[in-house]
């Protein structure tokens, strides 16, 4: 089983709603993309954002940050706008090539995703259309790139 495939496996179980964001999601909507680390979006509730903790923690994953679900949840807006936080980083201390990134900066809220089935689990990734938005949003060369390459598959 991939990391991605373990890491959407976990927050399935927890019941989060989530979506793979960034490289992996390029990847898996048919473009050409290598990545590393995995980048997800939750729909930002307290709740969702504790379980995905919870579950990341679960799989022996550490975060970056020495903070919890509840201080990221009050001080969101703090972290995205005075911080220029935008993720939350998660990683194997075993394995530094497992990294997970909570995008803290994007809500899932009223965004569609897709179920993809891969080989030993289910992936719930962001729809084509709002992957495409979301890396309009962000500016960043790479998303630019992506951006380019996902609206050849429209």
């Amino acid at each position: 089983m991939t990391a991605l495939e373990r890491v959407c496996t976990a927050l399935n179980r927890a019941g989060v709603r989530y979506a793979v964001v960034g490289g992996h999601a390029v990847a898996l909507h048919g473009a050409v993309r290598g990545t590393v680390d995995i980048d997800i979006a939750i729909a930002w509730e307290r709740e969702a954002l504790s379980a995905t903790e919870q579950a990341l923690k679960g799989m022996g994953l550490a975060s970056r940050l020495p903070v919890t679900a509840e201080e990221v949840f009050k001080s969101r807006r703090e972290y995205v706008e005075k911080r220029n936080l935008v993720a939350w980083n998660f990683y194997n201390p075993n394995d530094l090539t497992e990294q997970v990134d909570i995008i803290i900066a994007y809500d899932l809220h009223g965004k569609q995703t897709k179920r993809i089935a891969l080989a030993d689990a289910v992936v719930e990734v962001l729809d084509l259309q709002a992957l495409i938005e979301m890396k309009k949003m962000s500016g960043r060369p790479q998303d630019k790139e992506d951006v380019r390459a996902l609206e050849r598959l429209l």
